[in-house]
């Protein structure tokens, strides 16, 4: 689950998301965000399930540190 800011930040971007248009459409601060993508915060369960599926994506792909996302 060390990749999981990384992959947060990566699917973010490629959405063409601000950290505060993100926090909005997911009902977290801004700070939040941006602490879990820059490693310093792991998102908690409940979180890591509302960023999964806004993203439409399985929370094993954002937590697994092996697995690589695509656009």
């Amino acid at each position: 689950m060390e990749r999981f800011g990384e992959k947060l930040r990566f699917l973010r971007i490629h959405s063409g998301l601000t950290v505060r248009e993100l926090s909005q459409e997911i009902g977290i601060s801004n700070g939040y965000i941006t602490q879990i993508e820059t490693g310093r915060n792991k998102p908690s369960l409940e979180i890591a399930f509302k960023i999964a599926r806004f993203f439409n994506i399985s929370v094993d792909d954002l937590a697994d540190d092996r697995v690589d996302l695509e656009v």
